[in-house]
């Protein structure tokens, strides 16, 4: 029986290690790398979901941050001033917008009048805040509010059951209620409810028991805070506060609703107003108009600047999650690096039989670099995966909890979007940083020779 020498099988592997490293189509190359990784499973494994975790955590921060910005910028549009008592613009913009704080002080109805009659101005919604029912904010506010208030682009608001409620005062007591306060408790058409004194999540002085609500409508969810709103007229707001002085209930005074409608309930003060004006031109005048008022401190903010100013507020805190996010990725392509360094003392006589074989520093380097490479894209992937999983998984509780709608105005529904420009950005940056980081691990195997991994270390 014929026997090759060794000489024999040294020259028949080193020729194939040379066509295997060699650069021919489907190189051998990619089947010692998975066989390379396949035998150190928990290790690898490890790191991919090191890698995975820290990718997830940066694309996770950038995505939150975009769509908060987006989400609250696309909250109003179509309004040119918000009106309210003297205050800072920010501080006016999220409690008569977005529901956030509480005002300072109210606005008085006749002030609102004088405004509405100012010749640049078109139209005028009221807004009355103060009142909540089971957490969620209710607007005290006219029919107008249903065809005035837009949203993204233009947008206006859709009734998906029902219809809005009617003018005073046939609409006494009727509300419309916002897409995901019906969804919460199951309201529907026909449910009665009672409102409660005091506004903030939970928060609630007393209950307005004698003087409930009927629901005549839900509407369509729009990701604004109109979503998490209770919607009811401007004179229901009155009337459930007939028989109440200094906020609280007159003691040994009830009127029941039915005597509540022989009552002027013109309200004497609301919390803010939309201003729509005929031709924009003359929104810096209307504006100095109204911070100039006469009759009372009020201020009027551009709601497109003020959005800049609060996010110029914000920014810094951006930079700094953003920043913490980037070094959890530094930190994961490091521990990457440590694996591969570690592991390379293990893999001494495979690299050097490798290496007996025929292949040359170089190609040792490349198997090195490809394995990290492959390491950091799979645990690129996983991150992806762990997003989109997470979003689909946290989208209707931050929806729910805090407004916030993930990928809004891309994606219908709870649906993640595809990954935005800046997210492309980034995933290339964490790959290009993890080639970079691959070479660590390859030049420290480029300068073993056969000898070292012949050598038996004590």
């Amino acid at each position: 029986m014929w026997q090759a020498t060794p000489g024999c099988t040294r020259e028949r592997g080193a020729g194939r290690i040379h066509r295997w490293l060699g650069g021919e189509p489907m190189s051998p190359i990619w089947y010692l790398t998975w066989r390379s990784v396949a035998n150190r499973r928990l290790s690898v494994a490890l790191t991919v979901i090191a890698v995975a975790l820290s990718v997830a955590m940066l694309i996770g921060v950038e995505r939150l941050r975009n769509d908060a910005r987006e989400g609250f910028a696309r909250t109003l549009s179509g309004t040119d001033l918000v009106v309210g008592a003297r205050s800072g613009s920010v501080q006016l913009l999220l409690y008569s917008v977005f529901h956030m704080g509480n005002a300072t002080n109210n606005m008085s109805w006749a002030s609102l009048q004088q405004i509405a009659a100012l010749p640049q101005v078109d139209w005028t919604v009221p807004i009355s805040l103060g009142d909540s029912h089971r957490g969620f904010r209710v607007i005290g506010t006219t029919p107008d509010f249903f065809t005035r208030y837009r949203y993204s682009v233009d947008q206006p608001l859709v009734l998906a059951a029902g219809r809005s409620f009617a003018a005073a005062p046939d609409g006494l007591f009727e509300v419309v209620l916002g897409a995901e306060v019906a969804a919460r408790f199951g309201y529907r058409e026909g449910t009665s409810i009672v409102l409660s004194h005091g506004s903030g999540a939970g928060v609630s002085f007393s209950d307005h028991a004698d003087k409930p609500f009927t629901v005549v409508g839900v509407l369509a969810r729009s990701g604004t805070p109109v979503d998490r709103s209770l919607l009811v007229g401007l004179e229901g707001i009155e009337a459930i506060h007939v028989d109440w002085q200094g906020g609280a209930p007159i003691p040994g005074l009830s009127i029941a609703p039915e005597h509540v409608r022989k009552f002027d309930l013109t309200p004497k003060t609301i919390t803010a107003a939309l201003v729509g004006l005929k031709s924009r031109v003359a929104v810096f005048r209307v504006q100095r108009q109204i911070n100039t008022f006469a009759a009372e401190p009020l201020s009027a903010i551009l709601p497109g600047a003020t959005l800049q100013e609060l996010w110029g507020l914000v920014g810094i805190a951006e930079q700094a999650l953003f920043a913490v996010s980037a070094l959890v990725v530094v930190v994961g392509l490091a521990g990457l690096v440590a694996v591969m360094v570690a592991g390379l003392g293990e893999r001494r006589r495979e690299l050097a039989i490798l290496r007996a074989l025929g292949a040359g520093p170089r190609q040792i380097l490349a198997l090195l670099a490809l394995e990290s490479m492959a390491l950091a894209l799979a645990g690129i992937v996983c991150g992806l995966m762990l997003v989109y999983g997470a979003s689909a998984a946290l989208a209707p509780w931050l929806a729910a909890e805090f407004g916030l709608h993930l990928g809004a105005g891309s994606q219908p529904g709870w649906l993640p979007a595809l990954p935005s420009v800046s997210e492309w950005v980034l995933l290339g940056a964490v790959f290009a940083a993890s080639v970079l980081a691959s070479l660590v691990p390859g030049f420290r195997a480029y300068r073993y020779s056969v000898a070292d991994g012949m050598t038996i270390r004590i």
